[in-house]
């Protein structure tokens, strides 16, 4: 049978001038993260940028590419959505840095099931934010208003980056050594990472989003936007030998660094070296969660660690510090002699 009613396409759904307000909207956003290298602006097929070939002799591009995870559930649940763009570059941005690189531009994609313009402007202006805390452009980006898929006032967001480096000054394991310093920086707090075990904490203690944690609520710890760490891995990079960097996403402290580690090493991590964040003690006795779990889940605290050799351990946090990084000397490299050449077992924390 044919309709009577002549259909449209906001008729299923989806609303043309709602994605087109949200787009004018965030143009100028956008923008201020654009610099020469940007050859277009917002609205084309596909955007457009020029490799600066005079600041890299042998370019090497390194790409990433993540989401922020179920912690979106607590954003769309508590209404703070201005943070969660922050996360969503931070997630892929300093997955980049970990090589030496350089981040040059970031593209976003935000779905939901209803757009809404102003939800929409605060999230991708919070993606606008993490581009210039990252120091890279945003270029471009996809709002898909898809009605069915998600859950009323739920969305979900994606991100990709690409950075640059020198051949010769890319980061690897093979310039780490037995010896050599581990530093870990300090989280901002539970970062993009471990959010469906902490959403199953607050479902088995029943906690209240809104309830004071310290001089502000649990909604706002918990949501608190995950630390850009790129300008002071540069700035560190520029002034000091590095051996490795490891991002502290998902996996936690025991993961993550074996991934930049050579074989037949291990990091020795005194964990008495820092104190876990209140948010995570937290965590931890409320979810009666054993360390080692925790150890693997979440950061712990440590966001991003750094691995030097023992002869630039003070002006590596001399560096760091005057970047606004609070640093703790967590550990040192050293040789495998057990054989444990494989994951968490080539971290061992005492």
């Amino acid at each position: 049978m044919q309709t009577t009613h002549s259909l449209q396409y906001r008729d299923s759904g989806v609303d043309i001038d709602v994605g087109n307000a949200i787009a004018a909207r965030i143009k100028p956003l956008a923008a201020r993260t654009h610099g020469e290298a940007v050859l277009d602006g917002l609205g084309g097929f596909a955007a457009l940028y020029q490799l600066p070939l005079d600041a890299f002799r042998n370019p090497v591009l390194v790409s990433a590419t993540d989401g922020v995870g179920t912690k979106l559930k607590l954003a769309a649940a508590s209404g703070r959505d201005d943070g969660v763009g922050i996360d969503l570059v931070a997630m892929c941005v300093n997955d980049i840095v970990v090589y030496g690189a350089q981040p040059l531009f970031f593209l976003d994609y935000f779905a939901s099931g209803k757009l809404q313009v102003a939800r929409g402007e605060k999230i991708i202006g919070g993606i606008a934010r993490g581009c210039e805390l990252a120091g890279c452009a945003l270029v471009g980006g996809e709002s898909a208003e898809m009605p069915g898929m998600y859950a009323n006032g739920e969305y979900d967001l994606a991100g990709f980056a690409v950075g640059a480096v020198d051949k010769a000054k890319l980061l690897d394991a093979s310039k780490v050594r037995a010896g050599d310093a581990v530093l870990g920086l300090a989280s901002s707090g539970a970062h993009s990472n471990g959010f469906s075990l902490i959403r199953k904490v607050i479902d088995v203690t029943h906690a209240d989003l809104s309830q004071a944690f310290g001089d502000s609520t649990l909604a706002d710890v918990l949501l608190e936007p995950t630390r850009i760490y790129v300008k002071s891995m540069l700035r560190l990079l520029d002034e000091v030998e590095v051996s490795a960097i490891a991002h502290i996403t998902g996996g936690g402290l025991l993961e993550n660094p074996p991934r930049v580690l050579p074989p037949e090493t291990v990091a020795k991590i005194d964990r008495s070296a820092w104190q876990f964040p209140p948010v995570f003690e937290w965590l931890r006795d409320a979810g009666n969660i054993d360390e080692m779990e925790m150890l693997r889940t979440f950061n712990c605290g440590i966001g991003m660690v750094v691995v030097v050799p023992q002869a630039q351990l003070s002006r590596a946090v001399s560096v760091l510090e005057a970047m606004g990084e609070t640093v703790f000397c967590i550990g040192q490299i050293e040789e495998d002699r057990h054989g444990k050449n494989d994951g968490m077992a080539r971290v061992a924390v005492e």
